[in-house]
């Protein structure tokens, strides 16, 4: 399933019930589930970035930036989870003994 995908001139994310809603109207949980859906799963969908294919400016600026963290986010996915994995290793270790 694409996280993001544009349709009939507009941004649109996936929602929790995997219906689509205008980018416009995402909130702070709604980005958190994306980026964890970007760093639990191994398939992440969505369309590129196309201007010509978003009619409103603020969809454009939206998408874009979303679009743009995710894919950063999804390239530093192993290092992301390997640090903080060490974050907490040491309190780990200390709590395991």
């Amino acid at each position: 399933m694409k996280l993001l995908r544009i349709s009939d001139n507009a941004g649109q994310f996936v929602a929790a019930d995997g219906s689509y809603v205008s980018i416009d109207k995402i909130d702070k949980e709604n980005l958190l589930r994306l980026m964890g859906n970007v760093l639990d799963d191994d398939v992440f969908e969505l369309d590129p970035y196309d201007a010509q294919a978003i009619k409103n400016q603020a969809h454009q600026v939206i998408y874009k930036s979303i679009a743009q963290k995710l894919s950063e986010l999804r390239d530093r996915r192993e290092s992301f989870v390997d640090d903080s994995a060490r974050l907490y290793l040491e309190d780990y270790e200390r709590y395991r003994e």
